[in-house]
Parts: structure tokens; sequence; C-alpha cells
């Protein structure tokens, strides 16, 4: 009525709508109707729609292929700044490689030009790279809560839980009596709070998950959880990377990596024949002679632009693990002045734990080998 009468909206109004929609959106269920989260809904919708629309003209397809990078960006950053998880990004990642595999063998395979072997690589591939990013879904190393209602005496403020959208990091140091705790870089487990420990301990404390965090553990504000050895949240796998899952995270970007890149080179040497990929990417004169070559190239290159920015996080990682620093240590040197900017600012030597290249890798390979240590509490 407001609208329709051209008068503004009280605040907060189109907030409590969008909230109304999303818990109205259900799906009949031999149980009961089962809710359905709306951020699950558009990459299902959309994606198809763009691409078959960039099909239809090169100039479309440049039009549909420069605004989509854009739009998934501004999403990001729309989301970051509520401090809010959505499963946008895991479902717009997993769609798109059902639906690129459904276009290879509905448009490319009839062609003739890819045999059998190469098709059974390619869905090997995607298996694999499904079967780590199913393990990196899995727990990436959460501290456990302290059971009860447990109060912090030097915030006087009561144990509120775990909350999604708690604001911010708390406490959070990777020196001083965090890093005195830790040898090489290994956490010694976590220790509950009193008030009657010394000031230095405090600096650990985490007001939100009410615990004392072991060496490199961070709080998460849109887990909600302190993880041990947090790397970052990633919004691909809607999840915290950790001492547990960094490794799967690793392997299902390298496994993603290869496989796009060889489903790439076999339909643009299917599409455009007697051209090397990285030319025929650039310049292929009869892929839009017929729609079937131009939703394939269409395809490959929303694939490549994919690939190129799953790269670029592949490669952070990599110099990362090669200086055996996190992206939230790398954060958090950058805010205090107290990291040295290396391969042109690709990464962030805090020097704190790089033992070299070979002592890196084997630390990084040895995660998550051992169970953390319990705390003498739990022990008694």
């Amino acid at each position: 009525n407001r609208w329709l009468t051209c008068k503004s909206l009280p605040p907060g109004a189109l907030g409590r709508i969008a909230d109304t929609v999303a818990d109205r959106v259900r799906v009949p269920w031999f149980a009961g109707a089962v809710k359905v989260n709306v951020s699950l809904v558009p990459p299902l919708v959309l994606l198809p729609v763009f691409l078959h629309v960039a099909a239809l003209h090169f100039l479309l397809g440049l039009v549909v292929l420069t605004s989509l990078p854009v739009v998934v960006l501004w999403y990001y950053y729309l989301t970051h700044r509520r401090k809010e998880r959505t499963l946008f990004f895991l479902s717009l990642g997993l769609f798109s490689l059902g639906y690129m595999y459904y276009v290879f063998l509905q448009e490319v395979v009839p062609r003739g030009r890819v045999g059998y072997s190469q098709v059974v690589a390619l869905t090997c591939g995607l298996i694999l790279m499904l079967a780590a990013l199913s393990r990196a879904k899995k727990d990436p190393g959460y501290l456990p809560i302290p059971a009860g209602d447990v109060k912090s005496s030097h915030q006087g403020l009561p144990n509120k839980g775990v909350r999604g959208s708690s604001n911010g990091l708390h406490g959070i140091t990777v020196s001083g009596a965090a890093g005195g705790r830790a040898v090489n870089g290994e956490a010694k487990g976590y220790s509950r709070m009193s008030a009657g420990e010394p000031e230095g301990v405090k600096k650990d404390w985490c007001t939100k998950c009410q615990l004392v965090r072991p060496a490199r553990a961070g709080h998460c504000r849109l887990c909600g959880r302190c993880v041990r050895r947090l790397d970052h949240h990633c919004v691909w796998i809607n999840s915290c990377v950790g001492e547990q899952n960094h490794q799967a995270f690793i392997l299902a970007l390298s496994f993603f990596m290869l496989t796009s890149v060889y489903g790439i080179t076999l339909t643009l040497h299917t599409v455009c024949r007697d051209r090397t990929p990285f030319v025929a990417l650039f310049y292929c004169p009869g892929a839009y002679s017929d729609y079937s070559s131009a939703l394939s190239f269409t395809c490959v290159w929303y694939c490549a632009i994919v690939t190129a920015g799953m790269g670029y996080i592949l490669l952070i990682q990599l110099l990362n693990i090669s200086y055996n620093v996190t992206e939230r240590e790398a954060r958090l040197a950058l805010r205090d002045n107290t990291g040295r900017r290396l391969l042109g600012g690709l990464v962030i030597d805090t020097g704190q734990y790089n033992r070299g290249f070979l002592c890196n890798w084997g630390h990084f390979l040895s995660l998550g080998s051992s169970p953390p240590q319990r705390s003498a509490e739990d022990i008694v």
C-alpha cells in the first residue's frame, strides 16, 4: 500500500518483508513442509538463463560474462559487511560444476572428437574434487565449548553461547602468551579461564566461546566458534578453513584446477579445431556459427573466469603455506604493521612460525595427524 501511494517505508520494513518471504518458502513433504534456504535458489535459475542468453550473440556474451563476476563480488561484499552466512556461493559452485558437466556431455561429446577415456578421466577428476570438498566441509578444528553457563569474571557478561552473527575478532593475538605456549607452531591445547589467571593469559580469552585459545587459534565471527589454526572463513564451502580441513581444502582446489583446465582444453579442441587452446580462447571464428558451439564456447569462458579466480586463491594459499602463515595472521600483521610484504605483496611474512620451505610444508602436511592434547581439567 505504501509503495502504491508513493509513501516511504518505515525503517527495517524491507528486512522484515525479506525475512517473512524467506520463512514462507517451503516445499511440501511427507513429514511436513520443508523450509528452503532462499540463497540456494538464484544460482539454479539465473546461471542457465544467463549462459543461454550469452550464447545468442557475441556482444551479449561479453556483457553477461563481464557482469556475472561483478554481481558475485557485490553479493560477497554485501554478506561480508552484514556478517551473515549464506549458501549462495556453495550452491553456485556446485551447480556450476554440474551444469558445465551436463553441457560437456550434451554438446561437446556427441561431436565425436572426445574419446571415452577422456570422458572417464574428466569424470574421475570431478569425483575426486567432490570427495575432497566433502572432507573440507567437515569439522575444521572447532575448539570444544566449556559445559555449563560459564561467566567471564573480567568481562562480567553471561555466556551467550555460539552465535553466527558474532561481531569481529575478540581478544586475538599471535604473540605474547599464545606464542609462549606453542612449540614450532604446534598448539598445546586450551584451558578454562579463572579470575586468578595472570594478565598475559587474558589476551587469549575469547569472550564469545568462554575459553582460552591455543596458539594460532581464532574466533570466526560467521560460524561463532573458535577454530584451531584458523586460516579464514571460505564462503565457497560455507565453513571455516582450519587445522583439520586445510589439507582437504588445498586438495579440492588442486583437483578443481586440473579438472577445469582439462575440460576447457577438450572443449576448445572440439569447438575451435586446429588451434591451440590459448589462441582458441581469444580467437575462434566459428564459435557462433551454430547455437551448440556458441553455448559450449560461452561455458568455456565462464569456466575460464572461475578457474582464474580459484587459481589466484590457490596461489595465495600455496605461498602462505610456504611461509607458514595463515590468512588471519597475515591480515592481523597488516593491521598491526608487523609483517613484511614479499613477492609483490602476494604474501605477508610474519616471521613468527617460518622455519624454511621444507619445514613449513612438513608442518602443513602433518596437520591433524595427531589429536590435540587434552587439558588437565578434561582428564580430571
